[in-house]
């Protein structure tokens, strides 16, 4: 199992990678819900593509991942985390998630995140790791893990 693990700041020369990464990471989990329609798919991520806040996940200087996590005053909000599908069930998620943990509690806030009710590998691994829902909207559910 593979679990180290470095990141990097993303780039605009990040965009095709990082389009694939989410097809492949996410279109089954949204195929589900709403259905996959790739072009709106693509408008919609291009509308939304800001590099700034992502940060590229890499192992062993391979690209693999992006992870997005705000600081907010009363929580550490984990907004994104996706990893190409050969790379899951490596322990990578599971490492970068329990250092988010040790960051929220150090800094005495919870860890948050949503994550879609048809991810159910994805709410595994985070009821595995100690978060717990508390709530629920339509299509996902809110997760934390106290601070």
């Amino acid at each position: 199992m593979t679990t180290a693990y470095s990141l990097r700041p993303a780039t605009p020369e990040d965009y095709d990678f990082l389009f694939a990464l989410h097809r492949a990471a996410m279109r089954p989990y949204i195929e589900t819900i709403w259905g996959w329609h790739d072009d709106w798919q693509q408008e919609y991520f291009r509308r939304k593509f800001d590099p700034q806040p992502r940060q590229i996940i890499q192992v062993e200087g391979r690209d693999v991942g992006v992870l997005v996590v705000e600081a907010r005053p009363d929580e550490l909000y984990l907004s994104l985390i996706e990893l190409l599908p050969a790379y899951q069930g490596r322990g990578i998620g599971a490492a970068i998630v329990q250092a988010l943990l040790a960051r929220a509690q150090a800094n005495g806030v919870p860890l948050t995140l949503h994550v879609l009710k048809s991810n159910e590998p994805a709410r595994r691994l985070y009821e595995r790791l100690g978060l717990r829902i508390v709530s629920e909207e339509k299509v996902r559910y809110r997760m934390a893990a106290p601070g």
